[in-house]
């Protein structure tokens, strides 16, 4: 007689990947791409719909690349598919002040011409990208996409891991590796804890189209809630990335439209003329969340997953691309030699690599933004002459050109723009 639990066996079990990876955003599939690339076979999970991905609209989701998250992307074949959508960063523009104020006398000022290598950096909406990591990711047969499902329960032996989806489907590999945001169920249920704290402060974000060209410069206004950033996209569009305490963040978000303009046009200033919206808006509540470790037994996080950045310098998927370069790149170089690439040993190298760098720039960014986020007078006095200072020095002022452009560090073989 058929087993009746022949047809339930048969739908639960699945060929074996090298690499698990949770979560299909765009870390997600930049890591599924760079270690296509080198040999390994990638199962990508992802909880929205395939079509989800695809078909977005524009909505003012856009992303700030350095230079040297450009070069991964040109590296894994990505940049050739959205270059024509991507608007480079010439210049940068720090300063301080307050809303209907105007800025401070004392500003930073940045210019792509003090470095040799190109562009800060290129605006590219959420959009573009998304779209093109798909196409790409069909390229391969070597990666195996799952839309629309989640993961319920993951496990390890020697062997390797296995996770269950909610259709209990149940797929097993040699590593897992979790991509899945700040809130991420792969180191929760590996009992890996986060340390953080949130500030008070939520981020406004829409696009705007404006009457005068910005000629690639970005603008990043303190004022005393928080700062404004005016990040150019390609026309005459930019982004902004707008911080205010959270209750009146959410007041300024629920007006109309045209109230909404009247609230951001002091704060925004008339310098790109009049302005108007595009496409949707959203809020983002700020805080910090660090992993208390980014690696476990046969498990690795990487992006949002292992580190929740401030956005005040732009830097969250920038981090999370230095995690998928060194990842892969140690993942690569483990498996040539032979090694077990969900080894503890194998493991513990990634963490080395991007742990220190990442609690660093948290550090950092938790403290700019205590800083320039208040309204002290003896600290605003300070940091105005600060940033004369390093406005007015040549060498000051191109090592923050190139910590912008995402040259500085230990960084992996595929943000240089070189193979593994």
């Amino acid at each position: 007689m058929d087993n009746p639990e022949r047809a339930r066996i048969l739908r639960i079990m699945t060929e074996a990947s090298d690499i698990l990876i949770v979560g299909g955003g765009l870390n997600g599939a930049a890591l599924a791409l760079a270690l296509a690339q080198t040999g390994h076979s990638v199962t990508i999970i992802d909880s929205l719909a395939e079509t989800t991905r695809k078909n977005a609209a524009f909505d003012g989701r856009s992303y700030a690349l350095a230079l040297a998250s450009q070069r991964l992307l040109a590296a894994i074949g990505v940049w050739e598919e959205v270059v024509a959508n991507a608007q480079p960063m010439l210049e940068i523009k720090v300063t301080d002040g307050q809303a209907g104020f105007g800025p401070s006398p004392f500003f930073m000022h940045f210019d792509h011409a003090e470095i040799e290598e190109g562009p800060m950096g290129f605006m590219i909406e959420d959009r573009h990208l998304r779209r093109a990591f798909l196409e790409s990711m069909q390229g391969f047969a070597a990666i195996t996409r799952i839309s629309g499902r989640s993961v319920t329960a993951q496990g390890h032996s020697d062997a390797g891991v296995a996770i269950t989806l909610d259709d209990d489907a149940v797929i097993q590999g040699k590593l897992l590796i979790g991509c899945d945001g700040r809130n991420s169920g792969t180191a929760s249920r590996a009992g890996i804890k986060r340390t953080g704290w949130g500030y008070d402060q939520t981020a406004l974000v829409c696009a705007i189209e404006h009457e005068l060209p910005h000629y690639g410069i970005a603008h990043q206004f303190f004022m005393p809630p928080g700062p404004l950033a005016i990040l150019p996209l390609t026309g005459n569009r930019s982004s902004i990335v707008w911080s205010e305490r959270t209750e009146t963040a959410k007041r300024i978000n629920d007006l109309p439209k045209a109230e909404y303009l009247q609230v951001l046009r002091p704060r925004f200033g008339d310098f790109l003329g009049d302005i108007r919206l595009q496409g949707d808006r959203f809020t983002y509540p700020l805080n910090l969340s660090v992993a208390n470790s980014f690696i476990d037994e046969k498990l690795a996080l990487v992006g949002d997953a292992a580190h929740g950045l401030h956005p005040i310098a732009g830097q969250g998927l920038n981090a999370g691309l230095r995690d998928v370069g060194a990842l892969a790149e140690v993942l690569t170089l483990a498996g040539r030699r032979g090694e077990d690439i969900g080894s503890a040993l194998v493991l513990e190298r990634y963490q080395e690599w991007r742990r220190f760098d990442t609690t660093t720039l948290a550090m950092a960014t938790d403290a700019f933004n205590r800083l320039f986020s208040n309204d002290n007078s003896l600290l605003r006095i300070g940091r105005d002459i600060g940033m004369g200072i390093v406005g007015s020095l040549p060498g000051l002022r191109r090592g923050f050109v190139r910590e912008a452009a995402g040259l500085t560090g230990d960084l992996p073989k595929l943000l240089q723009g070189r193979a593994i």
